[in-house]
């Protein structure tokens, strides 16, 4: 029988810091980077990638949780692991030692998303389709099947789930026709890191525009007299017709996100993203009572299924970031995103980080395809970094992603990448000696 032979993972870091890109107002000197996993197998061309994003330290503790699976990967049948998707997550999830150190959240919960989403990455090579594809073209009984519905079933019952995918079924083709013509929309955040000038944020906010962008996003939270004028510039920048998100990344409290959030209402936000701590429901309902009709998200540090479907329940959301790399895998988003069309809330997915841009596109069209059957007032986020670094990079024309065609997650790297920028003996981090 086929098995996995070798778990292997990389510290990859990028000095992203240098330049100031990702900056924002809870990080402000980023260096995106990857804990990078790579499952090797005895069949001749055929492996599985996958990483976690961080923004540099950290990552080596994050390669180490990774390292700590190889136990319950190496030597596992390849053919039962592609057959079975679902029952290959169930089992890295509930693993009793790995649990207790969660359970399903922090570093190691994001550790096996990755090996999760590495083993999807196999699974669509070995079936010669790009992952987004391997999950449209499944049967509703096989994507239920994918789903643990553990915690989550006060919210979405297997029944409910299967009867969504049955209603969204008869229209999958005709989908799939229209993402292949047209692409699926994308906003940017390319112009609005917090460490950028003024100038910079009106240039690279009106070049958006004329790529054609319909959504720009930009950093806020640490001072609110900043943040109007920089709200101001950027929509003098875009103009009446685009629409302008803003993202706190945590920073405030209940009773300053909503002081500080109606100042900013002349500018017409499309949505404020994680105004508050990611971890309080309530807080974040309280702010959207309060705040109202201005929309509030959050998501890409959500940790699992069962946040999300708390976030759904205390209507505390009106729209949110899913993430590739930060959940259990491929499997516990599409619970979420299950859960999300249930509820009619919309999904931005989050993609500010090396390779996130690469994974969630994925995610993003098959749930158009193949659950909520709609991109209409969806957007996946889009950063211009780094993407010259993966083999299947992303393609984007007139401000829309175009689905990829190539087998797999999107998810592998150059191997000159990969030994250029690893940390800390790869050239881009070797100390730059003093001219003689």
């Amino acid at each position: 029988m086929p098995v996995i032979t070798a778990l292997e993972t990389y510290d990859i870091r990028f000095p992203t810091s240098r330049q100031l890109d990702g900056s924002d107002a809870m990080n402000p000197d980023p260096d995106y980077s990857a804990a990078y996993v790579l499952l090797k197998t005895d069949i001749a061309g055929l492996s599985g990638h996958g990483f976690v994003f961080t923004i540099g330290r950290g990552n080596d503790v994050q390669t180490a949780a990774l390292a700590a699976l190889r136990y319950l990967v190496v030597g596992a049948d390849l053919d039962e692991i592609t057959s079975d998707l679902g029952a290959f997550a169930r089992r890295l999830t509930y693993d009793s030692q790995l649990r207790w150190l969660g359970p399903e959240k922090g570093v190691m919960h994001m550790a096996v998303g990755a090996v999760i989403n590495a083993a999807w990455d196999m699974a669509a090579r070995r079936a010669g389709k790009p992952v987004w594809q391997l999950i449209a073209d499944m049967t509703p009984e096989q994507l239920v099947d994918l789903v643990d519905f553990r915690y989550i079933s006060d919210a979405l019952t297997p029944d409910e789930a299967l009867t969504l995918l049955r209603d969204a079924a008869p229209g999958r083709a005709e989908r799939m026709a229209t993402l292949r013509a047209r692409g699926y929309p994308a906003y940017t955040t390319s112009p609005g890191w917090l460490g950028y000038s003024d100038d910079k944020l009106a240039r690279l906010a009106r070049q958006a525009v004329a790529d054609g962008f319909r959504a720009i996003k930009i950093k806020v939270g640490l001072n609110v007299e900043d943040d109007i004028r920089r709200c101001r510039i950027a929509r003098e920048a875009v103009g009446p017709d685009v629409a302008l998100a803003v993202d706190a990344n945590q920073r405030w409290d209940v009773g300053t996100a909503i002081s500080w959030l109606r100042q900013l209402e002349s500018f017409n936000i499309a949505w404020v993203e994680e105004p508050t701590s990611p971890d309080d429901v309530l807080a974040h309902a309280a702010i959207r009572g309060k705040v109202a009709p201005m929309p509030i998200s959050t998501g890409e540090h959500t940790h699992n299924r069962v946040m999300f479907k708390q976030l759904f329940q205390a209507k505390a959301v009106d729209l949110i970031q899913i993430d590739a790399a930060r959940v259990g895998g491929v499997n516990e988003n599409i619970a979420i995103l299950l859960m999300a069309a249930k509820f009619g809330v919309r999904v931005f997915p989050h993609a500010g980080g090396v390779g996130l841009c690469e994974l969630v596109q994925h995610l993003a069209m098959a749930d158009y395809v193949a659950i909520s059957g709609s991109m209409e007032d969806r957007a996946i986020e889009f950063v211009d970094h780094l993407h010259e670094h993966f083999v299947d990079p992303i393609r984007l024309r007139d401000g829309r992603y175009l689905p990829p065609s190539a087998p797999g997650f999107s998810a592998e790297m150059y191997p000159q990448s990969i030994e250029r920028h690893l940390f800390p003996d790869g050239e881009e981090w070797r100390p730059t000696l003093p001219a003689a």
